[in-house]
């Protein structure tokens, strides 16, 4: 996903750092990216509910861990870090791509805007 995101936004940076001002069709690149905006705020709330439901068990698993002192919880609690980890790691990456999909959408509702005047 990381790597397909990725592409997406170098290619539509590409397209906006282009000249070609008057004659390509800004609306129809609205309209995919508001779609692809949805697939990736979808694809940002699966990976934030998979990210808290295991900080949530890491933390049950440490509650637990601490009251009975039963030394391999220690392994689970390690697994779920382990875990939990990259978790974070890329809801953070997707958090920030979105976020820069809005400030692209933004810029892509200016040319629009732009071109109706001209």
């Amino acid at each position: 996903m990381r790597k397909y995101l990725t592409e997406y936004l170098k290619r539509l940076e590409e397209i906006l750092a282009s000249e070609q001002e008057q004659d390509f069709d800004y609306e129809e690149l609205l309209r995919s990216h508001l779609t692809m905006i949805q697939f990736m705020q979808h694809e940002r709330l699966i990976h934030f509910l998979v990210t808290m439901l295991f900080a949530i068990c890491f933390f049950i698993a440490l509650g637990i861990f601490l009251m009975s002192k039963i030394i391999t919880l220690s392994l689970l609690l390690l697994l779920i870090l382990v875990l939990l980890v990259p978790y974070i790691s890329h809801y953070y990456f997707l958090e920030n791509s979105v976020q820069k999909m809005y400030r692209l959408y933004d810029e892509i509702n200016a040319r629009i805007k732009k071109n109706r005047v001209h």
